[in-house]
């Protein structure tokens, strides 16, 4: 069975109620994820954390759409809970914005969190990783286009979670360095974790990203050929994994001006094609400089930056990105060394 710690082993809950509802659920067929089933996936990460060992559950709180089923379903307190000893909401104020997100990171990272569960898109990820330093993540689907979290049960990412937290399980056998993209324009610095996009909309307005005749320049840390999102525009030109040392940077145009052009599923139901000058692999810190232009600067699927013609920009890989828990290769190594089997008459 798990081993017990010394010391109470603390593990944070981010759920990003607006994940999930974006434009592209009317742009697109996607579907929407209900907070109640993001409530429901609290509910059983937790009971997975708990056969773990984990009893000192941190759990971001919200205007109620997530929180209040989580509450009354374990019977907690609807008021953040100081003391220690199981499940209890972080003491923060509720701007129902990307700002609770940053700031339940930072109260997890003081409270000696040392692993987080985070239930979102790549956006709520993204956020989420500016802050968490070096704590590992457990990154779960619920977002509109998902391609650096997984689709996974709550219940068995939790109990992964809880023996990585616990240190059960090593680091080695089950945590990995993920890759980043450092994007620069005009003093702002940022950070995308799966791609980011230059494009020909002037303006961010709706943030999302869905008309691939905006698309300019596209970077990517990897890309599946069976992915969705902007990154799958890569992933038919050249796969890249998780692991490799590479990214890659493609730059489109109208498919009407090239020869070359692929066939990408940009979100749920809606699959386009985009034409491409050319491509190449992004190597770590080299920096690619883009001047000249006028646009926006997407950032794993949303624009978050507008910029003009006098602005300089400049993206480049960071091969030291946030550290994510691999479900699978944590509960194989607990299988391999006999962590989760007892025994009649075992000490307890």
């Amino acid at each position: 069975m798990p081993a017990k710690s010394s010391r109470p082993t603390v593990v944070g809950i981010i759920a990003n109620p607006a994940s999930g509802r974006d434009i592209r659920r009317l742009t697109s067929r996607a579907s929407v994820f209900p907070n109640a089933e993001k409530a429901s996936m609290i509910v059983r990460a937790i009971a997975g954390l708990e056969a773990a060992g984990v009893r000192d559950v941190l759990v971001m709180p919200d205007n109620g759409s997530i929180s209040g089923i989580v509450f009354r379903t374990l019977g907690m307190s609807d008021a953040p809970v100081s003391s220690s000893g199981g499940p209890r909401f972080v003491d923060m104020p509720v701007s129902s914005s990307a700002a609770d997100t940053l700031l339940a990171t930072e109260r997890m990272r003081e409270a000696g969190a040392t692993a987080l569960i985070v239930l979102g898109g790549d956006g709520t990820h993204r956020a989420v990783s500016a802050r968490c330093g070096k704590v590992p993540l457990l990154a779960l689907s619920t977002g509109t286009n998902n391609a650096f979290p997984e689709m996974r049960e709550a219940t068995v990412a939790g109990l992964a979670a809880g023996l990585i937290a616990s240190g059960a399980v090593p680091p080695t056998a089950g945590v990995r360095q993920n890759k980043l993209l450092r994007v620069s324009c005009d003093g702002r610095d940022d950070i995308a974790l799966v791609d980011a996009c230059i494009t020909t909309n002037p303006y961010v307005g709706s943030r999302a990203v869905w008309d691939c005749a905006q698309v300019d320049e596209l970077f990517v840390t990897f890309a599946g050929a069976d992915g969705i999102g902007l990154s799958a525009i890569a992933g038919q030109l050249e796969p890249v994994s998780r692991d490799a040392p590479h990214g890659l940077h493609v730059r489109c145009t109208q498919p009407a001006q090239t020869p070359r052009r692929v066939l990408a599923a940009i979100a749920p139901g809606l699959v386009a094609e985009v034409g491409v000058r050319d491509y190449a692999k992004l190597m770590p810190h080299a920096r690619t400089v883009l001047v000249g232009r006028s646009g926006t600067i997407a950032l794993d699927g949303e624009r978050e930056i507008e910029f003009d013609t006098a602005s300089r920009i400049e993206v480049s890989l960071d091969p030291h990105g946030p550290l994510t828990i691999d479900v699978a290769a944590t509960l194989t190594y607990a299988a391999q060394h006999r962590l989760l089997r007892g025994y009649i008459g075992d000490a307890a």
